[in-house]
């Protein structure tokens, strides 16, 4: 066996914020992502990715680390990651990889926060602009150096990801870390996409009009509505003020979701460009290809945008994996994956040993297409950040194959930055559940925790959630009494 089939080159690329329902080869009503789905359509389509906690900070700490939040300590937007933590990438470049990261880092600043584990890296500080961005470049002394970069933020990025590959030693597999800022608001496209779409209509999600009827008041409190909660900047145009709200819905609808598909039409076309140099260069065989979102995203969905619930159109990740060696083209899985199982995969696949604290398990049997019997049948989530950001409460839960409970607890316990911030509703509720029949509810409109028919499924979800918080080392909010 070949160096390259012992420990496969990884090109790892992850967008912010974008949901699988705006990928092609997931079916997408809305747009066309060509290059996307030659990862999908030369590997395999994971149907049931989820992420362990639906904000950009949580999220990307439990895919270095492959720990969950309350064990990495990254809960909130305002918790950032201490870089002596173990990453993947660090493991991967104590085994002989050449590593490197261009892109959104968000996990912090300065000494104890910079990116460690890399070659070479360049990351955007905080959310980073679209437009003449800049970058943190490493000082040599473990801090960084502020630089302002020309050109539209995901071109450099790939530019930078394209470079690298070019400067690295050909003898030696790398792990190359593409994080790109798009889709993430305010959705500023570049020149080459600002007219697509301009004269089309693109189909409507079948919830803009939700009114939250049927589910706990969270989702009545939550500020994220199509229209209603957003500002000139996310529409590129002041707010009419005298229209109904069904109508405001409608209409701005139609001119966030053209941008945001305009900022991913450009993330696809950079996909594009790395995949053609695996191609050129004869590692395409040898490469295993990963794209993924750091979570999901409501694209109208609810009649929302943003993300931070359970729900499905935010609790799903895209995930496209390609790896001619181990992955038949074509393929689909729809077994429970998390983000934290990202490490223990990767490392699996480099034949390195995953540290014992990591949480996450490797699916390199689902790869080939064989599903282990012991093979997770819930996955566990929790949302930390109760009121912070678009008001939406603080919830865990678990999703199962076919259900889903969910517990809002309105509470911030004590976590840094879950203070309500102006124009917020103090979520001053009594805590409530939520349970979703998936098979006969996919859109989440009825909550029938309160169904008789359904009180034995809750005491059975309600018990297998706490099992697993218990296994997981997290500790169950004190109203959660059973």
């Amino acid at each position: 066996m070949t160096q390259a089939k012992k420990q496969p080159n990884i090109l790892f690329i992850m967008s912010d914020d974008h949901a699988a329902h705006a990928i092609g080869c997931y079916g997408s009503r809305i747009n066309q992502t060509p290059h996307l789905d030659r990862i999908g359509g030369g590997g395999m389509r994971f149907d049931n990715c989820f992420c362990t906690n639906s904000i950009c900070t949580p999220s990307r700490a439990a895919i270095l680390t492959g720990t969950y939040n309350h064990i990495n300590g990254v809960t909130t937007l305002a918790t950032m990651m201490d870089n002596r933590l173990s990453t993947f990438p660090k493991l991967l470049q104590g085994a002989g990889y050449q590593t490197a990261l261009f892109g959104k880092w968000h996990l912090g600043e300065g000494p104890r926060h910079n990116p460690t584990g890399f070659d070479e890296w360049a990351v955007l500080p905080g959310q980073g602009f679209y437009h003449n961005p800049t970058f943190i470049f490493p000082d040599g002394a473990g801090g960084g150096v502020k630089r302002t970069v020309p050109g539209y933020t995901t071109d450099l990025i790939a530019d930078m990801c394209l470079d690298w590959l070019d400067r690295r030693d050909p003898a030696k597999p790398f792990c190359l870390l593409c994080h790109h800022k798009a889709p993430h608001r305010p959705w500023y496209p570049d020149e080459k996409h600002a007219g697509l779409f301009l004269n089309e209509e693109v189909p409507e999600p079948d919830t803009l009009q939700d009114d939250y009827r049927n589910r706990a008041q969270a989702a009545a409190a939550a500020a994220m509505r199509v229209g209603v909660h957003m500002n000139a900047t996310d529409l590129k145009c002041e707010l009419p003020d005298d229209m109904h709200e069904a109508d405001l819905r409608r209409w701005a609808y139609q001119r966030y979701i053209k941008d945001y598909l305009r900022v991913v039409q450009s993330v696809d076309d950079n996909v594009g460009r790395l995949l053609d140099y695996l191609d050129a260069q004869g590692l395409a065989e040898d490469t295993l290809v990963v794209y993924t979102s750091d979570q999901g995203f409501f694209l109208g969905d609810h009649g929302w945008y943003d993300k931070r619930f359970m729900y499905e159109e935010s609790l799903r990740m895209p995930l496209l994996m390609r790896y001619p060696q181990a992955i038949a083209p074509g393929s689909t899985n729809d077994d429970l994956v998390l983000n934290v199982d990202f490490p223990a995969l990767f490392l699996d696949l480099a034949g390195v040993a995953a540290p014992t604290e990591m949480q996450g398990r490797s699916f390199r049997p689902l790869l080939a297409g064989s599903t282990p019997p012991d093979w997770r049948e819930t996955m566990y989530y929790r949302y930390w950040m109760n009121a912070e950001h678009h008001n939406v409460a603080a919830h865990y839960g678990i999703r199962t194959q076919k259900h889903k409970l969910i517990y809002y607890y309105y509470d911030g316990c004590g976590q840094p930055g879950t203070a309500p911030p102006a124009g917020c509703i103090p979520l001053d509720f009594e805590p409530e559940w939520e349970l979703f029949d998936l098979e006969r509810d996919p859109h989440e409109l009825k909550n029938v925790v309160r169904d008789p028919a359904y009180a034995g499924v809750f005491r059975e979800l309600r018990d297998e959630l706490h099992r697993l918080q218990a296994e997981l080392g997290d500790t169950r909010h004190p109203s959660d009494v059973s």
